[in-house]
């Protein structure tokens, strides 16, 4: 079995970058279990990196006169060169060794003020889709925390990966011009057994939060967290790599619910590089992409709350005026072709851990198709379940986030519930 590691701990960089968004209001929602409090930090990444250093790919620049039959050839011809450099990567010779650059992952915390039972509440790892940002799980969060299941919350924290939202600003010069979803997994790893503070205490952690002692992070990979119950909620990208990361450190975990795990073809990732490569990436005002988005066929399912996130925090000020999205169509395109991290998963599922207890949840019509989505979801049999989401397509966080909320607190209820009134 291959292993997502090694890498080493990052250089304790001296120089700490500012974030790149403005703050937000400190207090997230309030429910009769207590109040949750919010912050931004920042971690390094994993360091160095798997991929090599190389340019970012340019998008050929629309001419005018082109018809869209020729920019659509364009457009495939550049797909086309994207994918065969993404393959070369994946078979190891593609060369030039290992980006040495400083990156930075993002993370969003929610803790709770009053924190009930220490030793035995749930701590979430909520962890995104490919394209967008951590923000986009907060009307899921606001349901959730208010749900039955909400008292056993005491923690949360929602990742980024470092081509995503703020991340994606603050590392904008360093990205190299290639992905491999196997980084985003070590980027999580270095953070559950490296960062995460020892306890989910309210009160506040610096912006750039330490590095925990060596002997900390090798207790972790023996024996877990004390007094954590780690419960990860990955979403297509997030819950392929998050699984990825379970695979190594299976100490880690007592729960991963995974939305729509994406084991795509080679056709399907060309067709979603295409797409992110063609999408618009610029607009007047948010108000006037909100107005667009709202007129679109692709987000007519969307949650408007979500919606309104995404706008929020997908989107940044640009420098030629208007705004543009934080993550540009040129990284989501790059990250949707590293399809070979899916397949690798697919190959590994049935080596998880079985004392992890698994949840699918899927869309009535996935990427595979029912029977092959049948298969997925049985592979590692044992202490594992799924529901169908027969309102949702592959996008359930944006489409159906409460929905998502009250199955994911029937889960922790039915799974971590009387643990957790036990020590209450």
């Amino acid at each position: 079995m291959p292993m997502m590691i090694p890498y080493t701990p990052s250089p304790e960089w001296k120089s700490t970058p500012p974030l790149p968004s403005p703050p937000r209001p400190r207090v997230f929602h309030t429910t009769l279990a207590g109040t949750y409090l919010r912050s931004t930090h920042i971690i390094p990444a994993a360091f160095p990196r798997l991929v090599p250093d190389i340019p970012l790919p340019q998008i050929p620049q629309f001419t005018p006169g082109t018809s869209a039959a020729e920019r659509r050839e364009e457009l495939e011809e550049f797909t086309r060169e994207v994918v065969e450099k993404q393959d070369k990567l994946s078979q190891g010779t593609l060369g030039g060794g290992h980006s040495m650059k400083v990156l930075w992952n993002c993370v969003n915390r929610y803790v709770r003020t009053r924190v009930a039972g220490n030793a035995a509440g749930i701590t979430l790892f909520l962890a995104h889709a490919n394209g967008f940002s951590k923000e986009i799980w907060e009307t899921t969060l606001r349901s959730l925390l208010d749900s039955p299941a909400g008292y056993m919350v005491d923690e949360v924290w929602a990742w980024e990966a470092v081509q995503h939202g703020d991340s994606a600003l603050i590392n904008a010069q360093n990205l190299s011009g290639i992905s491999d979803w196997l980084d985003d997994a070590r980027d999580i790893a270095h953070f559950l057994l490296s960062y995460l503070p020892e306890d989910p205490e309210a009160e506040a952690l610096p912006l750039r939060i330490e590095r925990l002692p060596e002997s900390t992070s090798e207790a972790r990979k023996e024996h877990g967290y004390r007094p954590r119950k780690m419960v990860v909620v990955g979403h297509s990208f997030g819950g392929c790599t998050s699984l990825r990361v379970a695979v190594d450190f299976p100490k880690l975990f007592s729960s991963i619910i995974l939305i729509v795990q994406p084991y795509k073809n080679a056709s399907e990732c060309h067709d979603m590089a295409l797409r992110a490569f063609s999408r618009r990436s610029r607009w007047a005002s948010r108000a006037d992409a909100l107005q667009l988005f709202k007129k679109s066929p692709f987000f007519s399912t969307w949650n408007p709350e979500v919606l309104q996130l995404c706008v929020d925090h997908g989107l940044t000020d640009d420098s030629n005026g208007g705004v543009k999205l934080k993550m540009s169509g040129v990284h989501e395109g790059l990250s949707f072709v590293s399809y070979h991290a899916s397949w690798e998963m697919w190959e590994l599922l049935d080596k998880v851990d079985e004392t992890i207890t698994l949840r699918w949840i899927v869309p009535k019509e996935g990427f595979l198709g029912e029977e092959a989505t049948r298969v997925r979801v049985w592979r590692r049999p044992a202490n594992s379940s799924n529901v169908i989401f027969h309102s949702s397509g592959h996008l359930i966080v944006q489409e159906a986030p409460v929905e998502l909320a009250q199955d994911v607190s029937r889960f922790l209820l039915r799974n971590h519930g009387s643990a957790i009134k036990a020590h209450l």
